[in-house]
């Protein structure tokens, strides 16, 4: 019988539970955080500075599907500048981004501005304060998930991203996790 988590991922750890290589000691890993069934998998991936829902299986089908295009995967994102009506645009008919050396063309999306979120995780190192200029709050909605691609999408557009949270997975919301971080699902409603 598989199992399936979702968990909280933090700002500063590798979407991993361990690793061999040299230099594994200097990293933080989800293995530090959480204990889990051996064999237990991320279902994609969130960068190092990214946080936010990460979903963990046992089966390697279900991630399969989950990371398919037909499960939508939302984000709130702190940008550098006041987003405009225009790159918001752009960003839903697909922007330009580069994918393992070559050009990518990204499948449209649904972009729009929102006010701060009311409860963001806590993070421990701060972002910035208002003496570098205004920021503004996003939310977007894909289907696919290239490499770091919602933070080559806001920048191809002029607006880098400070800070980004994953809140949503098809019907799985990050507001689901309790505070100590890690919940067991029967199955994932998608």
């Amino acid at each position: 019988m598989h199992r399936h988590f979702i968990i909280h991922k933090p700002y500063g750890y590798i979407s991993q539970f361990s690793s061999a290589e040299k230099n594994a000691h200097k990293k933080k890993f989800l293995g530090d955080l959480y204990k889990v069934p051996t064999g237990t998998m991320a279902i994609g991936r969130l960068d190092e500075p990214s946080e936010g829902l990460l979903l963990l299986t046992t089966d390697g089908q279900e991630s399969e599907r989950v990371r398919s295009r037909k499960v939508e995967k939302e984000y709130f994102v702190q940008l550098d500048g006041l987003l405009t009506d225009e790159a918001i645009q752009v960003l839903e008919k697909g922007v330009l981004i580069g994918v393992e050396g070559t050009q990518y063309k990204t499948l449209p999306s649904e972009v729009k501005s929102i006010p701060i979120p009311e409860k963001l995780p806590h993070r421990a190192k701060k972002i910035r304060d208002d003496r570098h200029g205004p920021t503004s709050w996003a939310s977007i909605v894909i289907t696919e998930g290239k490499f770091r691609q919602v933070r080559k999408m806001f920048s191809a557009v002029g607006f880098p991203v400070l800070r980004l949270i994953r809140v949503r997975i098809g019907q799985v919301y990050w507001s689901e996790i309790p505070e100590e971080g890690i919940l067991e699902k029967v199955f994932f409603k998608l």
